[in-house]
């Protein structure tokens, strides 16, 4: 099937389309924008700026995406928006281009779900599979690693991560960072367990889990430090994939943990 492009729709003549990308009726594609091989947007969809969308993704009705960031800071640099392949935009989600200040670009992965009212502030950086339900709004700087879950209506303060499989709860106000594998729920988010759901679903089970469950036990069921935390796990822990992707995370914390 060849490129479908509605009559109302405003594309630029310089924009780049792959193959079978479908555009509805009334949408509008800026000069800058690049949009892969089977990419469809509906009705009113909005891409601008300087945004490279992957293949297969769905930018649904009335969201925004490569928009001029809500930043006082923003200069008009040409900065730019990335997203790999099978994302979904859902309605009126908006998504913001890089700064000057940050690493003048925003990135997303491929196979996320972006759910509808969803806000991606400028320079943030999302992992795959990622799910941000109904209403969660990123601030600038935000970092979400593969197979996290973001909560419906939950704020994200800027500069704020959040770890490999972690679940945030519906309705946080999260200002610290939230370790791989944990669930943190919350006005000022707090510890709340593992995501055992969500790890033996990616396969971590038996003697794997009974060690992150040892991690998780050393680095919130003591008054220890974060490095004397980070101390004993590397001593009491098996070295594992596992291991060094939750003590990476500990090391570069700059906000402090959910705890």
């Amino acid at each position: 099937m060849e490129t479908n492009i509605h009559p109302t729709a405003m594309v630029d003549k310089a924009a780049k389309l792959g193959l079978r990308v479908k555009i509805g009726p009334y949408a509008t594609i800026g000069p800058k924008v690049c949009l892969g091989d089977d990419v469809e947007v509906f009705s009113h969809g909005m891409v601008l700026g300087k945004t490279t969308i992957g293949a297969g993704s769905k930018i649904f009705p009335f969201a925004t995406v490569g928009m001029i960031p809500q930043d006082l800071k923003y200069r008009g640099e040409d900065s730019e928006f990335i997203a790999g392949a099978r994302n979904t935009f859902r309605e009126y989600c908006n998504v913001s281009i890089g700064t000057e200040t940050g690493c003048m670009k925003t990135v997303v992965g491929s196979d996320n779900l972006f759910m509808a009212f969803t806000h991606i502030a400028h320079d943030c950086v999302i992992g795959n599979h990622c799910i941000l339900a109904n209403s969660v709004q990123l601030a600038g700087h935000v970092e979400i690693h593969d197979r996290a879950i973001v909560g419906g209506c939950s704020a994200i303060h800027q500069f704020t991560k959040i770890g490999t499989l972690a679940m945030v709860g519906g309705g946080s106000m999260l200002t610290q960072d939230v370790p791989p594998f944990c669930t943190v729920s919350g006005n000022r988010a707090t510890a709340g367990g593992l995501n055992l759901v969500g790890l033996k679903r990616y396969g971590v089970e038996g003697g794997a889990l009974e060690e992150v469950k040892k991690m998780y036990k050393i680095l919130f069921h003591s008054t220890q430090t974060l490095p004397q935390a980070i101390a004993d796990i590397e001593k009491e822990i098996v070295d594992s994939p596992l291991r060094v992707l939750f003590i990476n995370f500990l090391r570069q914390s700059t906000r402090g943990l959910c705890r």
